[in-house]
């Protein structure tokens, strides 16, 4: 039998359905970039690594706004949250060499939104045949980076 070890999964499985009062985005931007994988500050948004990607690779960009609706936005919020995605588009396929990438939002529960409340674009890598068996039947990700090194590469792709 193989065993497969992702330790640093656990936070994630433990915290699962537990509810606080904070949201977590709010949260984080108070914390140094560095310990919460934070890669870029703007105006109005923020670029973080997901804690739990599908991808090697996946961040999120997140108004500083607590939001729970696009249509909210500010029009220069909204205007530095698209130019930060084809920003992180750009940063992820010269990095990665994706066969395709991922943009979404999940917008309230129903929608499959992690986060309730406050309004967030993933933008993640993908490659052909990236969704095996392991991630389909065993429902776990194998990812080849560990999110420290992920942090490194595009925090230094965006300071160029």
């Amino acid at each position: 039998m193989d065993y497969l070890w992702t330790p640093w999964r656990y936070a994630y499985i433990t915290s699962t359905g537990q509810k606080t009062s904070e949201c977590v985005f709010c949260q984080l931007v108070q914390r140094p970039d560095e310990e919460v994988h934070i890669v870029h500050r703007g105006e109005h948004c923020f670029v973080i690594l997901n804690a739990f990607p599908y991808t090697s690779g996946h961040v999120m960009v997140v108004p500083y706004q607590h939001l729970d609706q696009l249509q909210s936005l500010p029009e220069a919020a909204a205007q530095e949250m698209m130019a930060l995605t084809q920003r992180m588009e750009a940063v992820l396929r010269e990095l990665y060499r994706p066969d395709g990438i991922n943009l979404g939002m999940n917008i309230g529960k129903a929608a499959g939104a992690g986060v309730e409340g406050h309004i967030h674009m993933h933008v993640l890598p993908r490659w052909v045949a990236d969704a095996n068996f392991i991630s389909v039947v065993g429902e776990t990700r194998i990812l080849p980076e560990d999110l420290n090194e992920t942090y490194r590469r595009i925090r230094q792709k965006l300071s160029l």
